[in-house]
């Protein structure tokens, strides 16, 4: 969890430019502010730190907190003008991979300002045109859990296994098997990418070896594209939900109480990092909240969803 941005401008020199800013009512300019924002958004997506991705891109904490605090990086200013004057946009000017060819193109076209109704739609079409849609006979007899830390997966997971007399994998301990470490050594020793292949190969191993099976996914494993359209057409899944005070709740009832101590705005992250895996975790195909409810009602909506989706009646 990442430490609130004043406080890591009041750290280093020259800090309280963003602060200056802030209350002076200095106006942001729209795109430094919506960048500002979508790299939140993204950090909070991978469950990162400012520090950690700081890190990993060779910045300083005070150059990340001011692109995220949406001030300076005029340079980003000069390429949209540039984009401007050449009749494109500044995706193209970059070029990222929709920007690689005219095909490219014109599916981006297409698809630009559509609902996410429609391109859902688009995305399971694609899917079937290309052979890579759920064809899977044994989807159905698969099914995997996906949401934040403390929403039940692994106590949930495993009562559901139980009653259904299936076999129960929590993808998080198969990771540290094929890795030889903990997840935590995975990310300190390898990095994030190191981590997402082995989740990846976690996974592809699980689909391969069961039929039938109750799977305990990390929360995060909706952070890689790829891997999360892997486990949609391979299992049907089940987002458990619960409110950011009920997450962090149960994770500190564990004994666990480094999401507190990680920051002082650990609540605060929390609910980003949900905002920000949010729509990804409603692709599942059904929900549970289990929001105010005993785990024993929690285990019984859960129950009655997994086997009407499994046909069970």
């Amino acid at each position: 969890m990442n430490e609130h941005v004043d406080a890591v401008l009041a750290t280093v020199p020259g800090g309280n430019q963003a602060g200056s800013a802030a209350a002076t009512g200095e106006a942001k300019h729209p795109l430094l502010a919506a960048l500002g924002e979508r790299v939140r958004n993204l950090r909070a997506q991978r469950g990162l730190t400012r520090k950690a991705v700081a890190v990993a891109a060779d910045v300083s904490e005070r150059h990340l907190a001011n692109l995220e605090y949406g001030i300076g990086n005029a340079s980003i200013l000069v390429l949209q003008q540039v984009a401007g004057a050449l009749h494109c946009s500044l995706a193209e000017l970059v070029g990222d991979v929709t920007t690689s060819s005219p095909e490219w193109l014109l599916i981006r076209e297409l698809l630009e300002n559509r609902s996410e109704a429609d391109l859902r739609r688009a995305r399971i079409a694609l899917g079937e045109l290309l052979g890579t849609a759920s064809v899977d006979p044994a989807r159905q007899r698969r099914i995997a859990l996906v949401g934040l830390r403390g929403a039940g997966k692994s106590t949930l997971g495993q009562m559901l296994a139980d009653d259904l007399e299936l076999p129960f994998v929590e993808l998080s301990r198969e990771i540290e098997k094929l890795a030889g470490c903990s997840v935590r050594e995975i990310h300190d020793l390898y990095g994030t990418n190191a981590y997402r292949r082995y989740e990846r190969r976690a996974l592809e191993e699980a689909v391969q070896i069961y039929g039938e099976v109750v799977i305990a996914t990390p929360g995060g494993i909706v952070s890689d594209p790829a891997t999360f359209n892997e486990l949609l057409a391979h299992c049907t899944t089940i987002w458990l939900q619960a409110s950011p005070e009920e997450h962090m709740g149960r994770v500190a009832a564990q004994g666990d109480t480094r999401p507190m101590a990680a920051s002082r705005e650990a609540m605060e992250d929390l609910r980003r990092i949900l905002n920000g895996r949010a729509a990804f975790y409603s692709k599942a195909d059904l929900s549970v909240d289990t929001s105010g409810k005993s785990l024993a009602q929690s285990f019984q909506a859960l129950r009655a969803a997994a086997r009407q989706a499994m046909g069970l009646g």
